[in-house]
């Protein structure tokens, strides 16, 4: 684009876009929808682009209209901050915390180590994205993240200077439907040519798994790598296989999911951690985080 963007047409997409359409857009907007049609061709004739299609009466974004909406959002919405920040003055620190969470994290785990910061006054408002540990450090690096939370420390020797906190440790649990539990209830021997549910190879847990295995002389049948911590539990609660979880929340898993546990070891030990661009945390809802899972979440 070799001209200025027009905010305005830029908004009218946003609202059609956000809308669904375009009657919708103009009684938001107090527009007529011939109006506001014309705007949207305006629009994009001047990014040189078509931004939605027509299916049906609906008019539907194109895969450049996706991006330009994502895009949109974001600028609309801290322009509602930049709005919020001048009229009443800047929120306090800990008003919103962005976090990153590396995708095999239990979701139980997840719920309990955010619990402080949902609890707090006022209230936080928490962003979470999911994602690979190395996508999430290149965010906190930028400051686009506050904190991510994995299940291993940052490797040595990487190109982004943060620091690991350890949250704290605890063994792990073994899982599995009620009906597949009462035919493998000799553990871990029952292992062994057992169907099983494992996390990926690149999970902090993985090779503490196959040493546990080797050491035990089993040889569990592995059907599935889950990446998704939920996924790996809903599979599970279906009779696909036996999983693992931490023990910490095994009551939950057990409850959320109807699964019955087999047998518990610490010869696995899961590790949670807050990883930081700041040596010492500063933060006042990490902090909070960070106290309550040392003090009562892994005591």
């Amino acid at each position: 684009m070799g001209h200025r963007l027009n905010y305005n047409h830029l908004l009218y997409f946003w609202s059609v876009a956000r809308e669904g359409g375009l009657a919708g857009a103009a009684r938001a907007l107090r527009l007529s929808p011939q109006t506001l049609s014309g705007q949207i061709r305006a629009f994009e004739d001047q990014v040189g682009q078509k931004l939605f299609t027509k299916s049906g009466r609906r008019l539907v974004l194109t895969e450049r209209g996706r991006v330009a909406f994502r895009y949109a959002d974001e600028i609309f919405s801290l322009g509602h901050e930049l709005g919020d920040f001048l009229e009443r003055g800047p929120v306090s620190e800990s008003a919103r915390l962005d976090v990153g969470l590396v995708e095999v994290l239990p979701k139980n785990m997840v719920t309990r180590l955010l619990e402080p910061a949902l609890a707090m006054k006022p209230p936080v408002h928490l962003v979470c994205r999911e994602g690979h540990l190395g996508a999430l450090v290149a965010e906190l690096a930028a400051h686009t993240l506050d904190v991510v939370f994995a299940d291993r420390p940052l490797p040595p020797g990487g190109s982004v200077r943060a620091f690991s906190h350890l949250l704290g440790e605890c063994g792990v649990t073994f899982f599995a439907a009620p009906a597949l539990a009462a035919r493998h209830r000799d553990f871990p021997r029952g292992l062994d040519g057992a169907p099983f549910l494992a996390p990926p190879s690149g999970a902090g847990i993985r090779q503490q798994l196959e040493a546990f295995f080797t050491r035990h002389r089993v040889a569990p049948r592995i059907i599935g790598e889950v990446e998704d911590s939920a996924l790996l539990k809903a599979l599970g609660a279906e009779g696909h296989g036996i999983l693992c979880a931490p023990s910490t929340v095994a009551s939950e898993v057990a409850a959320m999911y109807g699964l019955a546990p087999i047998g518990e070891t610490r010869e696995i030990i899961e590790r949670f951690y807050a990883i930081t661009v700041e040596r010492r945390i500063k933060n006042e809802v990490v902090g909070a985080i960070s106290e309550v899972a040392r003090t009562r979440l892994f005591a």
